[in-house]
């Protein structure tokens, strides 16, 4: 199973579209906020999206919590949690709702991080990157034993890949 992550778009529509059809194997696809779209916008339709800190359309939710497969995912853009700062925030609401896989963004920096069994996942920004110069999202391609986490160019260029598996420990890209 295959999930596409991006965030931070920042009125880009077209670079939505262009991942979107990049991986259309991809079982969801999901928006961590700060899209600056109208919520209605053809190119989020079939899109998991959430409200950023930039986002003025009420129809965005602050945060989603839905099943694909066994996995319970927990997307919200990380404001309301000031991701900048900690991750702790974060983490105890993910183990409020049960999550397995955490989505989000804000920070427009690119990282993956097991934390309490729980796979923490920032794609990153697809317009204004920070700590890299790439513009980025990821994959998240799910198996029994672990997560695969390919990082990627706004152009589909693979930069890094990850295998995270199901235990206690982490690592951040670069």
């Amino acid at each position: 199973m295959k999930l596409v992550v991006m965030s931070d778009t920042h009125g880009d529509a077209e670079v939505i579209e262009r991942v979107k059809n990049y991986h259309t194997d991809a079982q969801t696809v999901i928006h961590c906020g700060d899209s600056e779209l109208p919520f209605a916008h053809p190119y989020l339709q079939g899109i998991e999206r959430v409200k950023g800190n930039c986002d003025a359309d009420p129809n965005f939710l602050n945060e989603l919590i839905f099943q694909v497969a066994d996995e319970r995912i927990y997307v919200t853009h990380g404001h309301l949690y000031d991701v900048k700062n900690s991750p702790m925030k974060l983490v105890y609401r993910a183990k409020e709702v049960g999550a397995t896989i955490v989505c989000f963004g804000h920070s427009h920096v690119l990282g993956a991080e097991m934390i309490d069994d729980i796979l923490f996942v920032n794609p990153g920004s697809l317009l204004k990157p920070r700590r890299l110069k790439e513009k980025t999202f990821m994959t998240i391609t799910i198996s029994e034993m672990h997560y695969t986490v390919d990082c990627y160019e706004d152009n589909n260029t693979l930069l890094e890949q990850m295998v995270l598996k199901n235990q206690k420990w982490s690592s951040y890209i670069r």
